[in-house]
């Protein structure tokens, strides 16, 4: 029963499922606050590519989940981290590394192995959106647009791919922020 309390209190942390869910703006919840915060980015920012990357309807309203791997293209969602974390093994025996994402972040377990140990450490949701938003960080280069670093999160090379994802991302954004607030950059020189 503890632990069952404890877990829903920990995903409340992540996912900011809140009573009140009917604000024009919405405030990203701690755990995207704090992440954002020791990298150096603003936290609508990564809030709004967790959006984009694992978002998922739950009580009539788009959620990051933190279990949700994408394998070659195609989104799979589990209820729990064990659950997800077998779903990636058996993933990862079938299918090349560089073709799987998983958690809030969905971050790609080949081009960012060096960033983990052992590949179900993408699915611990805190991890996940430190990882994330070192790579946001390091794809913002100072005084430039963070959207610009948002298409550069989805695809380094930039191109078509990056600017239909810059898209994409910016609905959200305008959805936390809210009409015509600004972003402001909150990058450091280091994270």
């Amino acid at each position: 029963m503890a632990a069952a309390i404890a877990t829903r209190a920990a995903l409340m942390l992540i996912l900011g499922i809140q009573a009140s869910a009917g604000h024009a703006q919405e405030v990203p919840p701690p755990a995207y606050q704090l992440a954002a915060q020791q990298a150096g980015v603003p936290s609508p920012v990564l809030y709004a590519v967790a959006l984009q990357e694992s978002g998922t309807r739950l009580r009539g309203r788009l959620i990051p989940w933190p279990w949700t791997l994408n394998i070659a293209g195609r989104a799979e969602r589990y209820a729990t981290r064990a659950q997800a974390c077998g779903g990636l093994r058996r993933a990862l025996a079938r299918t090349p590394a560089t073709r799987i994402d998983a958690g809030l972040g969905q971050v790609n377990l080949g081009y960012h192995a060096h960033r983990y140990e052992q590949p179900c450490d993408l699915l611990d949701p805190y991890r996940n959106l430190a990882i994330a938003a070192e790579i946001l960080w390091e794809q913002h280069t100072p005084g430039e647009d963070w959207l610009i670093a948002i298409g550069r999160y989805h695809r380094p090379a930039g191109g078509t791919p990056a600017a239909h994802y810059r898209r994409s991302v910016h609905l959200h954004l305008a959805r936390v922020l809210g009409p015509g607030a600004p972003l402001t950059s909150t990058r450091t020189t280091t994270p």
